[in-house]
């Protein structure tokens, strides 16, 4: 019997990419879909999604939702409590993995190793790699079926116009250099609606841009 699993998801292509690496790679049983929530908007954190999008995602993944429900504002504490909470509940499943669609970012590595010692869930990270692979990791994506749009924006790093825009090929040749492919340092968030790890796509289409918290959202509709 293969050893039991959750899946980080935020929505975004990263954590789509990483269900269908797991997927071919066959070690695992992915039992669940980690999503923290923003209680008052009832959204995917940072990624600014609609809960009924993330549902419609977990169910043409087939596997279900654990959600974390997050207050505003969130301090850490608060956000290391829920989290801790979800680790008591998946130690008593018998889940003894945690997988998570960091790229190459070692902080972020290093804090979510650290959030896990010592709970019995060791971390995985199937896409993880250095910063050189993420151009030739963004066209596999593509090429391969994934399709996302970006529903959020850094303007420090990423012209705002972007916001909303598919993310293919066309995206790709039109960042600028300093821009990471994947949006691996914040410059971009993704929803990811198609690709190989999904039974059928989620029809999604654009809705109203805003600049909120110094970000450029799109919001996406069912």
């Amino acid at each position: 019997m293969k050893p039991k699993a959750l899946l980080s998801w935020s929505s975004g292509k990263d954590s789509a990419w990483s269900l269908h690496v797991l997927r071919q790679q066959n070690e695992f049983e992915i039992v669940g879909l980690v999503t923290t929530l923003n209680e008052s908007a009832n959204r995917v954190a940072m990624h600014a999604v609609r809960h009924e999008l993330v549902e419609a995602q977990a169910r043409a993944t087939g596997v279900p939702l654990w959600l974390v429900h997050l207050p505003w504002p969130c301090s850490n504490a608060d956000y290391e409590t829920r989290i801790m909470g979800l680790i008591d509940r998946a130690r008593q499943q018998g889940i003894t993995h945690c997988a998570f669609g960091d790229l190459f970012l070692e902080d972020i590595r290093a804090y979510r190793e650290k959030q896990l010692a010592g709970t019995g869930i060791t971390p995985l990270f199937p896409i993880w790699g250095e910063p050189a692979d993420t151009p030739v990791l963004a066209r596999t994506m593509i090429a391969t079926g994934l399709r996302a749009f970006l529903t959020c924006v850094d303007p420090k790093q990423l012209d705002g116009s972007f916001v909303g825009r598919a993310f293919d090929d066309a995206l790709l040749a039109e960042l600028p250099t300093s821009v990471d492919p994947c949006g691996e340092r914040g410059e971009f968030h993704t929803f990811c609606y198609a690709g190989p790890m999904f039974s059928e796509p989620i029809p999604v289409h654009g809705g109203e841009r805003v600049v909120r918290d110094g970000f450029h959202f799109a919001d996406l509709l069912p």
